[in-house]
């Protein structure tokens, strides 16, 4: 079975509004990051791609299987939605192995892949917590579990990370990392970091459009040149946020070290030195670019 989904001309109508707009989309076996604020679409396209929500127009294949077959393409994907909840009176075990029923899985298949993957997301010592007593973090770990307990070839996760703290943020993305090594995982977010820290092709949208499809490293070179920092004083810094786009500000007793966007055609002030753009860079640039935004 081929290991891609490929989007051609997506549209997706709700009423006169549209909430898609001719989406191209090539995705291969890996971490691919989705990226828009929010509002841009991300979920619908998700929605989408899952059979939850028809598109208005367009082909969509995934891993070889038209996604108007949805009893196909459902039993090959796996879903965490943003707003993720199960049945909080179960315990952890009892929800994943009812699950598992849904799922269609025997008694000797469950018994024997429920603890393996509560194991793998780090929830093996809970298998009796009930889930309404469960952090954000480990609900969002056993969100992961339910969604990979039939073996899908393609994980979809729609804002896993927000709201979780540092120290799980940074356990959560790991987790995707290494579901990865063997099947698609599309990380859908707002957040800049975590895909940075994951994702080494991603597309970005916004209002609908798909305004960047490629490599991290294409999207830091489409920004190149293009940022700039300075260290100011207090009282120059809200002339600084009329003439530019900051992406980043840090305060100190006296002065304020600030990085911001400078097109080619922009004059930059005397004492603000060109830098390397980091992702949040970058993707501040492009939407500045595209929006034509001050």
């Amino acid at each position: 079975m081929e290991t891609e989904i490929l989007l051609n001309q997506v549209n997706k109508f709700y009423g006169n509004k549209q909430a898609l707009c001719d989406v191209n989309l090539h995705i291969e076996q890996g971490m691919f990051g989705l990226l828009g604020r929010n509002g841009a679409g991300k979920t619908t396209l998700m929605k989408v791609i899952t059979t939850l929500l028809p598109a208005s127009s367009g082909d969509i294949h995934v891993c070889g299987i038209p996604v108007k077959e949805e009893r196909s393409v459902r039993s090959i994907i796996g879903y965490l939605p943003q707003d993720f909840s199960m049945y909080g009176n179960m315990t952890v075990y009892e929800a994943m192995d009812y699950l598992g029923v849904l799922s269609g899985l025997d008694k000797k298949t469950r018994k024997e892949r429920i603890p393996e993957l509560l194991r793998r997301v780090n929830l093996q010592n809970n298998k009796r917590t009930k889930v309404k007593a469960m952090s954000g973090g480990m609900k969002r770990r056993l969100g992961i579990a339910q969604a990979i307990l039939h073996d899908p070839k393609v994980l979809i996760v729609d804002e896993p990370t927000a709201g979780l703290d540092p120290e799980e943020r940074v356990r959560f993305r790991n987790l995707l990392s290494e579901i990865a090594d063997d099947r698609i995982v599309i990380l859908s977010t707002h957040i800049v970091g975590d895909i940075e820290a994951t994702c080494e092709k991603i597309a970005i949208m916004d209002a609908g459009n798909i305004i960047f499809n490629g490599t991290v490293a294409e999207l830091l070179e489409h920004a190149d040149g293009k940022i700039y920092t300075a260290t100011v004083s207090k009282i120059e810094i809200e002339d600084i946020k009329k003439r530019y786009l900051v992406t980043n500000m840090l305060r100190m007793p006296t002065e304020v070290t600030v990085r911001f966007v400078a097109g080619l055609e922009e004059e930059v002030f005397e004492g603000a030195t060109s830098c390397t753009p980091n992702v949040e860079d970058a993707y501040m640039y492009l939407m500045h670019e595209k929006r034509g935004d001050r």
